[in-house]
Formats: structure tokens, sequence, C-alpha cells
């Protein structure tokens, strides 16, 4: 059996999607080959490398990506991760399912208090992805 492609979408594809991309491809990337990108792309956030570093997943290496840069493919779930991206998301004919959890932004709030913020949405994202598998499980 192939494994199943999800792309995760968020605005600018440098927190939120990238650590929902690097705890999907951790927890089941036997099971799913994972890509994410972003509405407006503006680079990968120190603070969500740092976040995720920290339950020993290397987030460093990923770049922020355009979803232009995924036209034309096909995804067997496409997820929104912010309401923004959910309501700019371009539509991939002849994928399957897309669904949408909104998750705060960790970087809207004050530089001191990002990085627990992160953690915070982090460990959201885990548990939310967590269900989200068993769920694809069953399907």
């Amino acid at each position: 059996m192939s494994m199943q492609r999800v792309l995760i979408l968020c605005t600018g594809n440098s927190a939120r999607s990238q650590m929902a991309e690097g705890l999907l491809r951790h927890i089941a990337g036997d099971r799913f080959e994972v890509f994410s990108a972003g509405t407006r792309p503006v680079g990968l956030n120190p603070n969500a490398v740092t976040a995720m570093a920290e339950i020993g997943i290397d987030i460093s290496k990923h770049r922020s990506k355009s979803v232009d840069e995924f036209a034309g493919e096909q995804f067997d779930y496409v997820i929104t991760v912010c309401d923004s991206a959910k309501e700019s998301c371009p539509i991939f004919p002849g994928s399957g399912s897309r669904i949408h959890q909104s998750f705060q932004d960790p970087a809207a709030h004050p530089p001191d208090q990002q990085l627990s913020f992160f953690r915070s949405v982090r460990d959201e994202m885990n548990i939310w992805l967590n269900g989200f598998i068993q769920k694809a499980n069953q399907g």
C-alpha cells in the first residue's frame, strides 16, 4: 500500500504548518508523505525550530514554501491550521479530504512570551494529529 500524501497549510509556513509537518512525520512517517506550505511564506521561525528540538524533532533544515510549488499535485489530505489559510487555500483537483483545525499563532505574542506559546501550540498539535491518524486509520 502506498503512503498517503498530506499537505499542511498556514499563511506564512513559518511556524504552525512547519511544526505540524515535523510532528506528523515523526509520529506516522511510515504512513504519510508529509509536506507543508504557506499562502504567503515568510521563512522558518527560530522558535518553531527550538520548540520542536525540545522534543527531539529537528525541523532546522525545513524551508518556507509557497503553496504554488504544489500546484497540480494530488493529496489525500489537505489540512489548514489557520483560518486565513483556510479562506485562501487553493483547490487541489482530485485531492481527497480538506480538513481545517485552527491553532493560535504563537508568533503573534510578545517576543519574551513566544517560546512558551510555541510549546503550547506544539503540544496541542501533537494531540490533534494523533487523533487525525486514528481517524485516517479507520477510513
